[in-house]
Protein backbone atom coordinates (compact mmCIF):
# COMPACT_ATOMS: atom_id res chain seq x y z
CA UNK A 1 0.00 0.00 0.00
CA UNK A 2 1.50 3.39 -1.00
CA UNK A 3 1.98 6.23 1.68
CA UNK A 4 -0.52 8.51 -0.48
CA UNK A 5 -3.28 5.40 -0.31
CA UNK A 6 -5.64 6.95 1.85
CA UNK A 7 -5.81 10.23 0.27
CA UNK A 8 -5.85 8.47 -3.73
CA UNK A 9 -8.48 7.92 -6.00
CA UNK A 10 -8.20 6.17 -9.20
CA UNK A 11 -10.17 5.66 -12.56
CA UNK A 12 -9.26 3.58 -15.91
CA UNK A 13 -11.01 3.07 -18.63
CA UNK A 14 -10.34 1.60 -21.86
CA UNK A 15 -10.68 3.90 -24.89
CA UNK A 16 -11.23 2.19 -28.77
CA UNK A 17 -8.82 4.64 -30.60
CA UNK A 18 -5.42 4.92 -30.78
CA UNK A 19 -3.23 6.32 -27.79
CA UNK A 20 -2.55 9.40 -29.43
CA UNK A 21 -5.99 10.42 -30.86
CA UNK A 22 -6.77 10.15 -26.72
CA UNK A 23 -3.82 12.32 -25.47
CA UNK A 24 -4.96 14.63 -28.62
CA UNK A 25 -8.27 15.30 -26.98
CA UNK A 26 -6.08 16.67 -23.76
CA UNK A 27 -4.13 19.20 -25.50
CA UNK A 28 -5.99 21.65 -27.00
CA UNK A 29 -8.56 24.04 -25.44
CA UNK A 30 -11.16 23.24 -28.10
CA UNK A 31 -11.06 19.50 -27.79
CA UNK A 32 -11.17 19.90 -23.72
CA UNK A 33 -14.25 22.36 -24.16
CA UNK A 34 -16.19 19.07 -26.05
CA UNK A 35 -16.32 16.83 -23.27
CA UNK A 36 -14.27 17.40 -19.74
CA UNK A 37 -16.59 17.00 -16.70
CA UNK A 38 -19.19 15.05 -15.44
CA UNK A 39 -22.34 14.56 -17.61
CA UNK A 40 -24.65 17.76 -18.13
CA UNK A 41 -21.48 19.95 -17.34
CA UNK A 42 -19.98 22.37 -19.76
CA UNK A 43 -16.69 23.98 -19.51
CA UNK A 44 -16.28 27.95 -20.62
CA UNK A 45 -12.05 28.81 -20.87
CA UNK A 46 -10.54 32.17 -19.88
CA UNK A 47 -6.73 30.81 -20.29
CA UNK A 48 -5.44 28.04 -22.11
CA UNK A 49 -1.55 26.70 -22.32
CA UNK A 50 -1.21 23.40 -22.43
CA UNK A 51 2.53 23.66 -21.50
CA UNK A 52 4.55 22.60 -18.24
CA UNK A 53 3.83 25.54 -16.30
CA UNK A 54 0.71 26.38 -18.40
CA UNK A 55 -2.59 27.08 -16.95
CA UNK A 56 -5.88 26.43 -17.79
CA UNK A 57 -8.32 28.71 -15.95
CA UNK A 58 -12.29 27.84 -16.71
CA UNK A 59 -15.43 27.88 -14.95
CA UNK A 60 -17.69 24.48 -15.25
CA UNK A 61 -21.41 24.98 -15.54
CA UNK A 62 -22.95 22.31 -13.57
CA UNK A 63 -26.57 21.07 -15.15
CA UNK A 64 -28.46 23.04 -11.90
CA UNK A 65 -26.88 26.41 -13.38
CA UNK A 66 -23.86 26.22 -10.53
CA UNK A 67 -20.99 27.46 -11.14
CA UNK A 68 -17.51 26.16 -10.22
CA UNK A 69 -14.46 28.14 -11.11
CA UNK A 70 -11.24 25.86 -11.52
CA UNK A 71 -7.61 26.29 -12.36
CA UNK A 72 -5.29 23.73 -13.50
CA UNK A 73 -1.51 23.68 -13.50
CA UNK A 74 -0.16 21.72 -16.07
CA UNK A 75 3.37 20.26 -14.26
CA UNK A 76 4.76 17.68 -16.58
CA UNK A 77 4.14 16.38 -19.99
CA UNK A 78 5.09 13.71 -21.98
CA UNK A 79 3.46 13.07 -25.28
CA UNK A 80 1.33 10.88 -25.18
CA UNK A 81 2.06 9.16 -21.92
CA UNK A 82 1.32 11.34 -19.00
CA UNK A 83 0.22 14.21 -18.04
CA UNK A 84 0.20 15.61 -14.93
CA UNK A 85 -1.25 18.60 -12.83
CA UNK A 86 -1.77 20.37 -9.91
CA UNK A 87 -5.95 21.37 -10.15
CA UNK A 88 -7.53 23.73 -7.35
CA UNK A 89 -10.37 26.34 -7.54
CA UNK A 90 -7.73 29.32 -8.15
CA UNK A 91 -4.17 29.52 -8.21
CA UNK A 92 -2.33 29.17 -5.09
CA UNK A 93 -5.33 27.57 -3.82
CA UNK A 94 -4.67 25.27 -0.37
CA UNK A 95 -6.69 22.20 -1.35
CA UNK A 96 -5.46 21.96 -5.07
CA UNK A 97 -5.02 18.20 -5.94
CA UNK A 98 -2.20 16.32 -8.23
CA UNK A 99 -3.70 14.50 -11.04
CA UNK A 100 -1.96 12.26 -12.98
CA UNK A 101 -3.39 10.51 -15.76
CA UNK A 102 -1.04 7.64 -17.97
CA UNK A 103 -1.73 6.48 -21.75
CA UNK A 104 -1.23 3.12 -22.63
CA UNK A 105 -1.43 1.67 -25.57
CA UNK A 106 -3.66 -1.50 -25.48
CA UNK A 107 -3.90 -2.27 -29.40
CA UNK A 108 -5.82 -0.34 -31.26
CA UNK A 109 -6.69 1.08 -27.79
CA UNK A 110 -5.98 2.92 -24.82
CA UNK A 111 -5.98 2.38 -20.76
CA UNK A 112 -6.38 5.46 -19.37
CA UNK A 113 -5.58 5.86 -15.59
CA UNK A 114 -6.64 9.34 -13.85
CA UNK A 115 -4.90 8.75 -10.42
CA UNK A 116 -5.56 11.75 -7.92
CA UNK A 117 -3.71 12.53 -4.64
CA UNK A 118 -5.19 15.17 -2.04
CA UNK A 119 -3.63 16.86 0.26
CA UNK A 120 -5.72 15.60 3.30
CA UNK A 121 -7.69 12.33 3.49
CA UNK A 122 -10.35 14.28 5.05
CA UNK A 123 -10.44 16.22 1.19
CA UNK A 124 -10.61 12.84 -0.72
CA UNK A 125 -13.51 12.25 1.32
CA UNK A 126 -15.01 15.16 1.12
CA UNK A 127 -14.73 14.95 -2.86
CA UNK A 128 -16.37 11.84 -2.77
CA UNK A 129 -19.32 12.04 -0.57
CA UNK A 130 -20.23 15.86 -1.51
CA UNK A 131 -19.53 15.81 -5.08
CA UNK A 132 -19.24 12.57 -6.42
CA UNK A 133 -15.71 12.85 -7.50
CA UNK A 134 -15.80 8.74 -8.07
CA UNK A 135 -19.09 8.99 -10.38
CA UNK A 136 -17.66 12.40 -11.77
CA UNK A 137 -14.72 11.05 -12.94
CA UNK A 138 -15.59 8.15 -14.81
CA UNK A 139 -18.64 10.00 -16.59
CA UNK A 140 -15.77 12.61 -17.31
CA UNK A 141 -13.83 9.58 -19.11
CA UNK A 142 -16.55 8.74 -20.67
CA UNK A 143 -17.81 11.99 -22.18
CA UNK A 144 -13.98 11.29 -23.66
CA UNK A 145 -14.38 8.30 -25.06
CA UNK A 146 -17.67 9.67 -26.55
CA UNK A 147 -16.04 12.22 -27.94
CA UNK A 148 -13.22 10.68 -29.30
CA UNK A 149 -15.27 8.65 -31.00
CA UNK A 150 -16.86 10.92 -32.19
CA UNK A 151 -13.50 12.00 -33.78
CA UNK A 152 -12.93 8.90 -35.45
CA UNK A 153 -15.85 9.05 -36.91
CA UNK A 154 -15.17 12.15 -38.49
CA UNK A 155 -11.51 10.92 -39.71
CA UNK A 156 -9.84 11.63 -36.76
CA UNK A 157 -9.91 15.60 -36.59
CA UNK A 158 -12.38 17.97 -35.69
Amino acid sequence: MSSTADREIVISRIINAPRELVFDAFTEQRHLSQWWGPEGFTTTTSAFEFAVDGEWVFVMHGPDGTDYPEWISWTEIVQPERIAMLHGEFAGDPNAFVSVLTFEADGQSTRIQMLTVFPTKELRDEAIQQHGAIEGGQQTLGNLAAYVAQMIGLGGVI
